[in-house]
């Protein structure tokens, strides 16, 4: 195999990654709990309260609906941009 040959078969593997990675099928960096997005590595659940976190099984809208009726948990709304 000759370099040519190689570097091509190499942007070619590139390419389909990013492909991959741009329609959804596989994420770069690590993806939240709360809103499914991809987000920096310096980003964790342990800054966000307990009462804060959206349970399981609950959509993420539903939930911010939910905090928003409350006077105690209007705070929590900070952590869902």
């Amino acid at each position: 195999m000759d370099w040519k040959s190689f570097s091509y078969g190499v942007l070619t593997v590139f390419v389909l990654l990013l492909a991959i990675t741009s329609f959804g099928y596989a994420h770069l960096g690590k993806v939240s709990a709360i809103t499914g997005n991809v987000v920096g590595s310096g980003d964790s659940l342990n800054n966000i309260p307990e009462q804060c976190r959206v349970p399981a099984g609950q959509d993420v809208s539903s939930w911010k609906e939910h905090l928003g009726h409350h006077a105690d948990t209007k705070e929590c709304l900070k952590y869902f941009n």
